[in-house]
């Protein structure tokens, strides 16, 4: 008798079936649930510049190029203009002060000097002459007042003498009157007449001072022409280098043209133009350093010029301690000015990345072969690295080359 056979629920074919569908549904949830959507690029790794971020010392500082100048240097300006008569000083000789440079020759100026000069002659010659009359009237004067006291002191005697025979009727009145009068008039003549002495005694006084002050007025303009003519001679007014441009017998010199210059030898400072931004940070005082044949030095700006041209103002540094031996007026000097005290920061070295992100992100590197977008914060920046603020910490190793080819990705896949 054939037996019914039961057929089997779970056949192998249909575990297959809805194994399969499970394992669809599951990667399709897994895809949903836990895979990274985030958009993806494909980069060469050995194109690209990774630094690693670490502690270490941030000094800000900017740098610049600097012109090397005598510590000081004397400007050569004709006072007054004229012709070259004649070059004693070649462009680069060494000078003492007071040394001739140039002779110049102005004939129609020193003719006026010398016009002018004769005119002061006779103005003085002048003053001295009324000075002699003024004390001639007071020796005048002196001599009426010495006349009369010569004729009071003949006719006092006399006057008594008969005052007293004629109280005694021994001499007649006419007699006694006449001698009476001519004493009685020269004792008020000697009144009246020293009178005017004093007054005009005053009125000498002032006189003679403002004689006296009109004559030493040109006395003084008279010494003063003759350093006019000294002004045609152009001598060094300090010990220096001299440097003049090139110059010819009879060349023609205006008043006021820049002949040359004078500088001291030995003693240089460095002056560096900063741009306007940088204005607020910078004060006297401020060090910096340069580097000049393989060797460092040191320097400080010691003025800084209050005047803003073209963006640009400028400073003065002067050499701490040792100068280089060998360097020159003009040549430049490369130079790195410290805005402040250094401090330990979080390091992130500079790189073409800031001109794409704004230092707002970066990429950091999850693997060997995977980066991924991270926002930071950056703070104050030097020639080397970015202090760090916020969103790494040290060992984190970042991409710092340029993201100009990697648009809006989140993650970079490393090959």
């Amino acid at each position: 008798m054939d037996k019914k056979i039961a057929k089997k629920t779970w056949t192998l074919k249909r575990i297959a079936t809805y194994g399969g569908i499970a394992l669809l549904v599951g990667f399709i949830g897994y895809q949903f649930i836990f895979a990274d959507r985030r958009a993806t690029f494909k980069t060469a790794k050995d194109k690209l510049t990774i630094s690693t971020v670490q502690r270490g010392e941030f000094k800000e500082f900017i740098p610049q190029t600097g012109t090397v100048e005598p510590s000081r240097t004397v400007y050569l300006d004709a006072i007054e203009g004229g012709n070259i008569k004649g070059i004693v000083s070649e462009s680069g000789k060494m000078l003492k002060k007071g040394d001739v440079i140039l002779e110049l020759t102005n004939l129609n100026r020193e003719l006026t000097v010398l016009q002018q000069e004769a005119s002061f002659n006779e103005s003085i010659n002048r003053a001295r002459e009324t000075k002699l009359n003024i004390m001639r009237n007071d020796l005048d004067q002196q001599q009426q007042l010495a006349l009369i006291d010569n004729q009071l002191q003949l006719l006092e005697p006399q006057y008594k003498r008969q005052k007293q025979l004629y109280e005694k009727k021994l001499i007649a009145k006419q007699e006694f009157e006449q001698t009476e009068a001519n004493y009685k008039y020269n004792l008020e003549r000697k009144r009246i007449t020293y009178q005017a002495y004093r007054a005009d005694s005053i009125d000498r006084i002032r006189q003679l001072k403002f004689t006296a002050e009109s004559e030493q007025k040109m006395m003084t303009s008279l010494n003063g022409l003759s350093k006019i003519l000294d002004n045609l001679v152009i001598r060094a007014p300090i010990d220096g280098q001299l440097s003049t441009p090139h110059w010819e017998i009879g060349q023609s010199v205006s008043q006021g043209q820049r002949l040359g210059q004078v500088d001291i030898v030995g003693s240089y400072k460095v002056r560096v133009p900063i741009d306007e931004l940088y204005y607020p940070k910078i004060s006297v005082g401020l060090p910096a350093t340069t580097s000049y044949a393989g060797k460092d030095y040191r320097l400080v700006i010691n003025y800084i010029y209050p005047t803003i041209q073209n963006g640009r103002f400028e400073v003065d540094m002067d050499f701490v301690g040792e100068t280089p031996n060998d360097i020159r007026r003009g040549q430049s000097l490369r130079l790195r000015i410290e805005l402040g005290q250094a401090s330990e920061e979080l390091l992130l070295p500079v790189g073409g990345f800031y001109k794409d992100t704004g230092g707002n992100w970066v990429f950091v590197l999850d693997s060997d072969d995977k980066a991924v977008r991270r926002n930071i914060k950056l703070g104050r920046k030097n020639t080397e690295n970015f202090e760090v603020l916020e969103g790494l910490k040290p060992g984190d190793r970042v991409i710092t080359s340029s993201y100009e080819n990697f648009g809006n990705n989140e993650v970079l896949i490393l090959n």
